[in-house]
């Protein structure tokens, strides 16, 4: 079986006249690199167009939701889930899954009662991916579990014994019960993980780009593919400014509205690497990252990462898309196996200069690509596997 474990996509797209990603100040996002300044595309802006893509939702389904509006999601939900369980059941699990809320100490909060009729008040939320199938089997977890008499005793037993403390009130037995019941929970959750993983990889792209949890059942996902901000392999100094207007059809003289807007033309280089056991764990596939893979669920990897070489070819973020179409598809491409992640973006930290007079910098960014995977391979023994793809033979 092959052991190399990275897959690493080195993508040359030659973008015409855009602005694909803004910053704060409505500007091209740029950076320095090697002494000089490129225009950058986010990795974030990437994997939202990529998720977000029809080309995703056809391949793997649909995406995880990403917000931290708790209160947003729990109807959506609720709704998706309402023929399996009771929405207040729904809401009461997702609430245990972030611990997003947090029960008012002063109030007594009788056992039954759920969430909308407490006094509980909402904490700040990150944003985070949810998935429908891992709140769905954790409303299964949840429902076969429940205190004993044993254990709501004890729990109001602690209550009882509480020391009054200067300028702080007593918890409420509902409070070290809720604690008791989230231990018991979490206890759960974690000798069925397997069972919790496999629901969550539904969602593609939490396995892929990970997960970070603070608090609760929610489980933090170590992300199997790493996205690099897009540069151009070219200094791109200065930028185009488009001055526009908005012509209002009812008024003779002047426009409606007058603005400016940067944009450029470039060759960009995108990298990513896909970490394949960390893909087949995310999945359910394999339990830990230093177990032996299958060759089925090794398959299952490459069949991800197939469709991942796919999206970074052809996906292009839809900022001002209206007004530039920059639709432009991959040029120049290399995917290699190797045994550690490798980005090859050293390869233009001397900007690409153009091939004469009335050349671009698209062919001597190609050359300068393979050329340093050459050198690269050559210098550290490497011995990757790769192919490379280019439509222009000429």
């Amino acid at each position: 079986m092959n052991v190399k474990n990275f897959v690493n996509f080195h993508v040359l797209i030659s973008h015409s006249p855009s602005c694909l990603n803004r910053d704060d100040m409505n500007m091209q996002k740029t950076a320095i690199f090697g002494g000089v300044k490129r225009v950058r595309v986010s990795s974030q802006s990437l994997k939202r167009a990529m998720r977000t893509g029809t080309y995703y939702k056809n391949v793997f389904g649909p995406a995880s939701v990403r917000t931290r509006e708790l209160e947003a999601l729990i109807p959506v939900f609720t709704e998706q889930l309402k023929d399996e369980f009771d929405a207040a059941f729904v809401a009461k699990t997702m609430e245990l899954f972030v611990r997003a809320k947090a029960t008012d100490d002063d109030a007594e909060i009788e056992g039954g009662q759920d969430a909308e009729s407490s006094t509980a008040t909402p904490t700040k939320l990150a944003v985070a991916p949810w998935a429908l199938n891992e709140i769905r089997a954790l409303c299964v977890i949840v429902k076969d579990l429940a205190l004993t008499d044993d254990e709501i005793a004890k729990a109001r037993e602690k209550a009882s014994k509480q020391k009054e403390k200067k300028g702080k009130k007593k918890h409420s037995e509902q409070k070290f019960a809720d604690d008791a019941l989230t231990a018991k929970l979490d206890k759960a959750v974690s000798e069925r993980a397997p069972e919790v993983r496999s629901a969550m990889s539904s969602a593609l792209d939490i396995a892929l780009s990970g997960r970070m949890a603070t608090s609760g059942l929610m489980t933090s996902v170590d992300g199997s593919l790493a996205v690099a901000h897009a540069i151009t392999t070219h200094a791109v100094e200065p930028q185009d400014v488009d001055w526009f207007t908005a012509v209002d059809d009812l008024v003779q003289m002047g426009s409606g509205h007058m603005d400016t807007q940067e944009f450029s033309a470039g060759v960009f280089y995108r990298y990513a690497s896909l970490n394949l056991k960390q893909l087949q764990v995310n999945l359910g596939l394999i339990d830990k990252i230093d177990c032996a893979e299958s060759v089925e669920s090794r398959q299952r990897a490459l069949d991800v990462a197939k469709h991942v070489l796919h999206m970074l070819a052809t996906v292009v973020p839809s900022a001002k898309r209206q007004s530039f179409a920059a639709d432009n598809l991959a040029d120049f491409v290399i995917v290699s196996f190797s045994e550690i992640p490798i980005s090859l973006a050293n390869g233009f930290e001397q900007p690409i200069e153009r091939a004469g007079k009335a050349g671009g910098y698209l062919a001597p960014s190609e050359r300068a690509l393979s050329r340093y995977w050459e050198r690269l391979n050559q210098a550290y023994g490497l011995d990757e596997q790769a192919a490379a793809f280019c439509f222009d033979t000429a």
